[in-house]
């Protein structure tokens, strides 16, 4: 099995992904706040790029969930905060979400013959729901804006660790995958302080959501492997 790892989102061409399966990482706060909505029972989500999109979407019932610059979106009914989405709050509803770079990271792997939402807190789970798939992986780092972000390089690294436990056949990666299985082992006994120490970690913890660094750099913590079927993301 081949894998490849993408830096950002910028840098993702739809060629990479064709007969691939996808894993698109945003641990900070995308791909953690998937899992947590459909943790807590939301029947799906669906992922725009836009706000109007959003908007247009909605029906009577579904909630408008997503953030710019790390803010909820003025009228929208919840952030990208995974706290936001309880069971009180969800009560078996979907999630239209949009997001600065992860829900855009998920349009860019179209090409992907499955795409899937892995972070931190379900990387185990996302690992072995990937290699049963069969194909060749992309780990596509949603990034911050326009740069690399460290805790998404972080957990490319320890899917790449959980992958080469779940494959049957040998694990090849590229010199990018080499380096974030090197950045993840050396940060393995202390992921939430190396990403409580990186750009985006502190500007969020600035900005008053320290609590979701601290949630989203929980290691293995959920079974919930969100999966994009048609346009919209479900629990595998």
């Amino acid at each position: 099995m081949q894998i490849e790892v993408i830096s950002s989102v910028n840098e993702a061409r739809a060629d990479r992904f064709t007969h691939r399966t996808a894993i698109v990482i945003d641990v900070l706060r995308a791909s953690s706040t998937m899992v947590a909505a459909l943790e807590a029972g939301a029947p799906g989500i669906f992922p725009v790029e836009t706000v109007l999109e959003a908007r247009a979407l909605q029906r009577p019932g579904h909630l408008l969930a997503g953030e710019r610059f790390c803010r909820k979106i003025p009228g929208f009914d919840l952030g990208n905060s995974p706290d936001d989405f309880t069971p009180d709050n969800l009560r078996n509803r979907h999630v239209v979400l949009t997001t600065t770079n992860g829900t855009r990271a998920v349009h860019k792997a179209m090409r992907a013959d499955n795409i899937l939402a892995g972070a931190l807190t379900n990387a185990s789970a996302c690992a072995r729901a990937a290699a049963e798939l069969r194909r060749d992986i992309v780990l596509l780092c949603a990034g911050n804006h326009d740069d690399f972000a460290l805790e998404d390089g972080l957990c490319a690294g320890l899917l790449i660790e959980h992958l080469q436990n779940y494959c049957s056949s040998a694990v090849e990666t590229d010199d990018f995958g080499t380096a974030m299985l090197g950045l993840y082992k050396n940060s393995s006994n202390r992921v939430a302080d190396t990403i409580a120490g990186a750009s985006t970690g502190k500007r969020l913890t600035k900005m008053g959501f320290g609590r979701d660094v601290q949630r989203c750099s929980q290691v293995d913590i959920s079974s919930v492997v969100p999966r994009l079927q048609g346009d919209m993301i479900v629990n595998v």
